[in-house]
């Protein structure tokens, strides 16, 4: 506990000192997966403000991804695209102090000592996001659900949760994990060497993390019309089996898939049914 106070503490002091001066385009161009054709980035951004949605998958510790998110942030609202901000790396209960930071009231300290009480990857990261939400007033809204919750579904399977902790969930949320869904697990994160019931457990968790995300962000859009949003999450969240999937089930809303190049995965082997763009260098 001692270690971890004091790496925040570091990175508050790192973040206070090194500014929030925006770098190079991260990406210059996009496969078009429908097509397969490489496209500018800016055709790909006139594309992306035509839907509702605009899913945008991440590495947590690839730099390069979060200047991405912020290319596509930026280029969108320097477009007059009134944006908010869908975040994995903050839970729906903290929402207050998003909306603290966001409108100016809460400072920059504070936030970030806030910041890993929700999420574990170095602030440096995704500062300029968080600052550039600030200077622009664009609103964020924390999807996340309670670490505590999705670790105990991941080891005792979604049964195990108690009264109080599912009064901690959105209302009438459910782990019902198809044989596709699985399957579109074990391809994500290699799961396959789990024990099967522990894999299984596993798909929940991920499932309820996805569900409850989506229901977070479609509550927001429902008490917010006419606001596009830009959601950055994990690459299991954000391909279009994971939390889109659950988007599709529930609203009616239109979305795409933003995907970063990654050395690991075959870009060419993406299909529709995975992603829109997968972003080049």
């Amino acid at each position: 506990m001692k270690k971890n106070i004091l790496v925040a503490i570091f990175f508050i002091f790192l973040s206070t000192c090194s500014g929030g001066a925006e770098g190079p385009q991260a990406y210059k161009n996009a496969l078009r997966v429908h097509d397969g054709k490489i496209v500018p980035f800016e055709v790909m951004v006139d594309d992306l403000r035509k839907v509702d949605i605009v899913f945008i998958g991440e590495s947590h510790d690839s730099g390069r991804d979060h200047q991405a998110e912020l290319d596509v942030i930026r280029a969108l609202y320097e477009k007059g695209v009134r944006t908010g901000i869908g975040l994995e790396m903050f839970r729906a209960e903290n929402q207050n102090i998003l909306d603290g930071w966001t409108d100016g009231t809460l400072d920059q300290n504070t936030f970030i000592r806030a910041y890993y009480d929700n999420w574990r990857i170095p602030w440096p990261f995704y500062r300029d996001i968080f600052l550039y939400a600030r200077e622009k007033r664009i609103s964020m809204v924390g999807l996340n659900i309670p670490d505590e919750i999705a670790q105990k579904v991941a080891a005792k399977g979604f049964d195990a949760l108690s009264r109080g902790e599912l009064a901690k969930l959105p209302p009438n949320i459910s782990c019902d994990v198809d044989p596709s869904y699985m399957d579109f697990i074990e391809n994500a994160y290699a799961a396959h060497a789990m024990k099967k019931k522990r894999f299984v457990f596993f798909c929940e968790a991920q499932m309820l993390w996805d569900k409850s995300m989506a229901w977070h962000l479609i509550a927001y859009m429902k008490k917010n019309p006419g606001r596009k949003m830009v959601v950055l999450s994990g690459m299991g969240h954000s391909w279009k089996r994971g939390m889109p999937e659950q988007v599709r089930r529930s609203a009616d809303y239109t979305f795409k898939v933003v995907l970063p190049e990654a050395p690991e995965r075959n870009k060419m082997a993406v299909t529709t049914g995975d992603a829109d763009y997968v972003l080049l260098r």
